[in-house]
């Protein structure tokens, strides 16, 4: 079975998207951020950076204990070598989704995630004058939807010719464009992919995986949401917990 410990945001919905695609049977583990869920000492055993999803496979390829693995283009990848779909084995066709993947995870998410935080914390006359924070990333989405403009000129499908995990994980990210103040008009050919990636069911059913839980946090208080900020907001690391240590018997 495959166990995803997920929450209703775009890194989660990637991989809802990709299993649902695949339709393989999984358990979704639903951790609570807004709680603290993600700093549980068993749960930082297989995910030191306190983030989710995390994915344990507990029949991996070749047989053996239980595989575990964080960052979601890593569990991406993973699951899709294991399915043999969605991620193409010859040279050029893999690292050309190779190179899609990597960009969503070092440009595209951190990225629109800096400029949704900006945007939120402007909004607090306490936080002083961010407006060079929050015209850098509103400038630098701007430029990460022209990207993908550009790699989908003359085509269907961002890499390999083909519908792989580098659509799956880009769309997320990119579907919230009204959020993000983009004119998506100015990107014609992400326009016509974001069509695409709609009209497919799994893709549907796996973005809308945990809406319930979207709507409670749209009604949380003030109080609610400021101890939600502060649970989220300004980490530090983590010390070794003292579970860890603990000697037994």
């Amino acid at each position: 079975m495959l166990n995803l410990y997920f929450a209703p945001t775009p890194n989660g919905h990637k991989i809802t998207i990709l299993l649902e695609e695949l339709a393989l049977p999984y358990r979704i583990i639903f951790l609570n951020l807004s709680e603290g869920d993600q700093f549980a000492p068993d749960y930082l055993r297989i995910a030191p950076n306190n983030r989710m999803p995390t994915l344990v496979d507990d029949e991996p390829v070749g047989g053996g204990k239980s595989i575990s693995i964080f960052e979601s283009g890593a569990i991406m990848m993973y699951v899709a070598e294991k399915a043999a779909r969605f991620f193409p084995q010859e040279v050029r066709k893999r690292f050309e989704v190779v190179q899609w993947v990597m960009w969503q995870m070092s440009n595209q998410g951190p990225k629109t995630g800096e400029q949704g935080h900006f945007r939120r914390a402007c909004a607090e006359p306490k936080n002083g004058d961010l407006k060079y924070a929050v015209t850098r990333f509103d400038n630098e989405v701007h430029r990460l939807y022209g990207v993908m403009n550009l790699g989908l000129f003359e085509k269907h499908w961002l890499a390999a010719d083909e519908y792989a995990i580098a659509d799956m994980i880009c769309y997320p990210w990119a579907v919230r464009w009204k959020d993000r103040g983009i004119d998506i008009e100015e990107f014609p050919n992400t326009k016509r992919w974001l069509t695409a990636m709609d009209a497919r069911p799994a893709v549907k059913k796996g973005n809308e995986i945990g809406a319930e839980y979207s709507k409670q946090l749209e009604s949380m208080t003030s109080e609610e949401r400021e101890r939600r900020t502060r649970v989220l907001t300004n980490q530090r690391a983590v010390p070794i917990p003292e579970e860890w240590t603990r000697k037994t018997g």
